[in-house]
């Protein structure tokens, strides 16, 4: 008979008590135990011949046998940038996001892409008749793709024996469970050892697998905080359900950049890849207006053009509100004070209101010169040529601070067909400006950007 004991985790961050506790020693959250069934057993691994496996030895890692391994590369030209240049083989990579948003979407649409590999699609949450209708829709005829609607584990395990595929997809991790664990699916004991098995597939195989996790009302993954250290790359799919672009962010990668960043187009026929995201997050206006600048920002490798959008009017109350979308309040605040002190700007009785059009949200400190420009156009109402964009860090002595990679900013905005661009007087050094034939200005300072705008 198995041995069978009771454990207490914490739903909030994973930690494992023996008793009850109120509060989390780890965490600090408050009434998060939970107590699980754990059935301690002689676990066997996805294969049933790997138990007989002699023990790994350790060896000097200049012995170390390692073998360049090509990266499968999908049609999916934004889903190859995030993962830094294709799936790697063995690699175990999860995707979050919100109900709705599209994971599922995405990941059949990639699965039944690789024509040339064979994939199994597990759904524990969709029928095969559901999954089929959805693969009808996107409209992507594929023999190579597999669909397996189960949950346990082990019963997966012995499908991919048989079947040996080259990509596996698992919608959603929630939704396993393993017999080794009594718990109910979906709990912190359930998803770490579901996870466990798959990485243990993932690198004896070699195949890539791809995890599909639900998010918590906080948005963060579903489950244990260990979830996210045992996978190879973490992928965030964010956007507003009701509008039609979606983001693909990566929060973490073993093998590329954790700064890059995919942007799709939700539509009928599934998600379209936004070659472009420029033109889209640059509104198409008839008239020019005042308060509204275009910056030019970077998110990973990929420079981009963004509208910044302004309104500063009197406060209507005694206290004047401050409030900015997509862009960081307390450096909205902290720009402000540099306008009031240095440029002599009084906005201490004036409502504030900024915004980053398309839904992103930007960290870049680049986008501080359009700010600054962006709300000096609305306090005075002069509007700011549309053929004029800006790439600059606002320092609190109101100087113009040099910022990183500007050839790609400067490229980006003649692409887009701007005319000129305000950048530091200290990117200029080294900078061959005869190769760019949009006009660089430089300056040192705020206000000589404000009076060559002016004039």
């Amino acid at each position: 008979m198995a041995k069978v004991k009771s454990s207490f985790f914490c739903q909030s961050c994973g930690a494992q008590s023996a008793k009850w506790v109120g509060k989390c020693p780890s965490c600090g959250e408050w009434n998060t135990y939970v107590e699980e069934l754990i059935q301690k057993e002689e676990k066997q691994s996805w294969k049933s011949s790997s138990s007989t496996k002699v023990a790994n030895k350790p060896k000097p890692i200049n012995e170390v046998a390692y073998d360049q391994e090509e990266r499968i590369y999908t049609n999916d030209g934004e889903l190859n940038r995030v993962l830094g240049g294709g799936i790697v083989p063995g690699s175990l990579v999860l995707i979050g996001g919100e109900p709705g948003i599209g994971k599922s979407t995405l990941m059949l649409q990639i699965a039944l892409s690789l024509v040339e590999h064979k994939v199994l699609y597990v759904s524990g949450e969709e029928s095969e008749q559901q999954t089929k209708m959805r693969a009808e829709r996107l409209g992507i005829k594929s023999n190579n793709c597999y669909v397996l609607t189960e949950t346990s584990t082990q019963n997966i395990f012995k499908q991919i024996e048989i079947l040996e595929p080259d990509v596996l997809v698992v919608d959603s991790i929630q939704t396993l469970h393993s017999s080794f664990i009594d718990s109910s699916a979906g709990s912190i004991s359930q998803v770490r050892e579901c996870t466990a098995e798959l990485l243990k597939f993932a690198k004896e195989s070699g195949t890539p697998v791809f995890l599909i996790g639900h998010i918590t009302k906080e948005g963060t993954i579903a489950g244990p905080k260990i979830l996210e250290h045992m996978v190879d790359t973490v992928l965030q799919f964010e956007g507003d359900r009701h509008m039609a672009y979606r983001i693909m962010r990566t929060t973490k990668n073993r093998f590329g950049s954790t700064s890059e960043l995919g942007i799709y187009e939700m539509s009928g026929a599934g998600l379209k890849e936004v070659s472009n995201p420029s033109q889209i997050l640059l509104s198409q206006r008839e008239e020019v207006l005042s308060g509204i600048t275009i910056g030019a920002t970077l998110e990973g490798n990929r420079p981009l053009l963004i509208e910044v959008q302004s309104l500063v009017s009197p406060a209507t109350y005694g206290t004047p509100q401050r409030s900015s979308t997509g862009f960081d309040a307390k450096r909205l605040n902290m720009l402000l004070a540099v306008l009031e002190k240095r440029g002599g700007l009084r906005l201490g009785a004036q409502d504030v209101f900024l915004n980053i059009a398309g839904g992103l949200k930007i960290e870049d400190p680049a986008i501080d010169l359009s700010v600054c420009a962006s709300i000096i156009s609305s306090f005075k109402d002069l509007a700011i040529p549309q053929t004029v964009c800006f790439a600059g860090e606002v320092g609190l002595g109101g100087e113009i601070r040099a910022v990183n990679r500007i050839e790609q900013r400067i490229s980006e905005a003649e692409k887009l067909g701007f005319k000129d661009i305000f950048i530091s007087k200290y990117n200029k050094k080294g900078l061959d400006t005869s190769k760019f034939k949009v006009n660089i200005h430089a300056a040192a300072r705020l206000d000589e950007v404000f009076d060559s705008l002016m004039n």
